[in-house]
C-alpha cells in the first residue's frame, strides 16, 4: 500500500509562503480541490495540494484575477474534457504576462538611462569642482 505524506495547515503555510487564513480562503472559494479532513476535523494537505497551491501562487503573482483562477480550478475539477479550455486560458494569460514583461523592459530602459545620466552629471560635477580648485 502506498501512503501519501500529509501536511498540516501550518506546514503548508510554511512550505508555500501563504498564511493559514489564505489557505482556508482558497479552500472556501473553490481554488483547492484536494483538501481532506483528518478524523479530528483538521485539514490535511498532500503533495498534490502543495503543487496545486504553488501553481496558484504563480498565477496570482503574474496578475491573474481570483475569478479567473476560480474558473480555472473549476475546469480542472471537471477533468480531461476541459483541457482545451484550460490551455486557452493559460495562453491568454501568457499573452498578458508577456505584454507586462515587454512594458517592464521598456520602463527598465528608462530607469537605466536616468542612472547613467545621473552618473555622468556627478562625474562632470566632480570634474568641475576639481578644476576650479586647481
Amino acid at each position: 500500500m502506498v501512503t501519501k505524506t500529509e501536511y498540516t495547515i501550518q506546514q503548508v503555510a510554511e512550505i508555500t509562503g501563504l498564511s493559514g487564513h489564505t489557505l482556508r480562503y482558497y479552500e472556501r472559494i473553490g481554488l483547492l480541490s484536494s483538501v481532506v479532513r483528518a478524523a479530528n476535523g483538521h485539514r490535511r494537505y498532500t503533495d498534490d495540494t502543495i503543487r496545486e497551491i504553488e501553481f496558484l501562487n504563480k498565477l496570482r503573482a503574474t496578475g491573474m484575477p481570483i475569478r479567473e483562477m476560480q474558473h480555472y480550478a473549476e475546469l480542472r475539477r471537471q477533468g480531461q474534457s476541459t483541457l482545451a479550455e484550460r490551455q486557452a486560458m493559460l495562453k491568454s494569460h501568457h499573452a498578458v504576462v508577456t505584454e507586462q514583461l515587454r512594458l517592464l523592459q521598456e520602463y527598465l530602459k528608462v530607469i537605466e538611462y536616468k542612472i547613467a545620466l545621473y552618473q555622468k552629471l556627478q562625474e562632470e560635477q566632480q570634474h568641475e569642482s576639481t578644476s576650479v580648485g586647481s
